[in-house]
């Protein structure tokens, strides 16, 4: 039995994450800290309608979900299709709203399909795609899931879209940054300790705050970095402050602030979620002081101490978020991620099925390419 609900507080926390898993960026209060502080609801257009399987004959056990989204707009994805809405247009067809199953606002792979089983996940897809033709959507579209995921909802019908992250993983042989920095070749060992050094010189010192010790003037000090970071974009914040103390109060181990003061006032900060085995980079900002900018702030914030920080913890993974190939000089190699789209438009499906067939090609030439220019020594880890 399908069951569609417009809040995830409707769900028991419980059963959803039975089904989700450890990773925090699925966990039931994470997404109920989206839609209580109005980060995610119709307004901004992320509408929520989690997708949900129950099975009548055990006592209406949940038996499969998908965090699921009717979207007005293709922002906060982070799988670009801005031309596929344009092509919509030009035709004089409408492509939102869409129905959308991701993370909001975050590039966060994992699973989609929640599901205690193979037979719950085909029929998760089926009635997403069901959905879609009842609404009278363009299309359904899953984001950043799990390569499992992706290949089963490619054998289902949907078809799989690749783009390129950036990401750490531990080589076994690493117990301290020391020991990761060995690992590299001499030209960017020596451009990581510069930088490095260019944030010490500068007067500036970095803290590290996780669960309990992040407090709530933290936080504050954070939105206004990360708020400020936006306007700089001229753009318009996703989350707010709100979100981010429901987040805390419900999920303290899974957060991570990282603080830089110079002369006892800060003036930056980057947030981290912290999952059982894996670090996920999130958003940072800086509030400048009169002393101004400060070279290599943002690679010290948002990568070193994320690395120091897992190496600590024996974390073996370390995701840097979207794009970025500046990643690739400090350590984090290319990993290929995934999206999975069903068009309920015939030709619309068979043109952007062609598209995706030469988009992946290219796509996997430039990882290779981008492989072979990794910064450790011959012979070295990759992680």
């Amino acid at each position: 039995m399908i069951r569609v609900y417009d809040r995830i507080a409707d769900i028991d926390a419980a059963a959803w994450n039975t089904l989700a898993g450890p990773h925090p960026g699925l966990q039931h209060a994470f997404l109920d800290a989206l839609e209580q502080s109005g980060s995610v609801n119709a307004e901004t257009g992320w509408q929520p309608c989690h997708l949900t399987l129950w099975d009548a004959e055990e006592n209406g056990q949940l038996m499969g979900a998908m965090p699921l989204y009717r979207k007005a707009h293709s922002w906060g994805e982070y799988v670009f299709d801005w031309a596929w809405a344009r092509a919509y247009e030009q035709q004089g067809l409408d492509y939102y709203p869409r129905l959308v199953s991701a993370v909001p606002f975050s590039p966060l792979p994992g699973n989609r399909l929640l599901a205690r089983d193979d037979a719950s996940r085909a029929a998760l897809i089926k009635g997403a795609i069901e959905l879609t033709r009842q609404l009278g959507d363009s299309s359904l579209h899953i984001l950043f899931p799990t390569p499992e995921d992706a290949r089963f909802a490619n054998q289902h019908g949907m078809q799989l879209r690749e783009q390129v992250q950036f990401h750490w993983q531990r080589d076994p042989a690493w117990t301290s940054f020391d020991d990761f920095l060995g690992s590299m070749s001499h030209d960017k060992r020596k451009k990581i300790k510069q930088e490095r050094r260019y944030v010490r010189e500068a007067g500036v010192t970095v803290e590290r705050k996780a669960g309990a010790d992040i407090t709530e003037a933290d936080w504050r000090f954070f939105i206004r970095c990360y708020q400020h970071t936006y306007r700089e974009h001229r753009s318009t914040p996703y989350l707010n402050l709100d979100f981010f103390l429901r987040l805390h109060a419900a999920q303290p181990d899974a957060c991570l602030l990282v603080l830089a003061y110079r002369e006892g006032q800060p003036i930056a900060a980057a947030f981290d979620l912290v999952g059982p085995d894996a670090l996920y980079g999130r958003y940072w900002g800086a509030v400048w002081d009169s002393a101004g900018f400060v070279p290599g702030l943002h690679f010290e914030l948002c990568y070193y101490q994320g690395l120091e920080f897992a190496l600590e913890r024996g974390l073996n993974l370390f995701e840097g978020g979207a794009q970025g190939e500046h990643k690739l000089a400090r350590g984090f190699m290319p990993v290929t991620t995934w999206s999975a789209h069903w068009l309920a438009h015939p030709a619309f499906r068979d043109a952007i099925g062609r598209f995706l067939r030469q988009e992946r090609q290219a796509v996997d030439e430039w990882a290779e390419q981008l492989a072979a220019q990794h910064p450790f020594k011959k012979g070295e880890s990759a992680g």
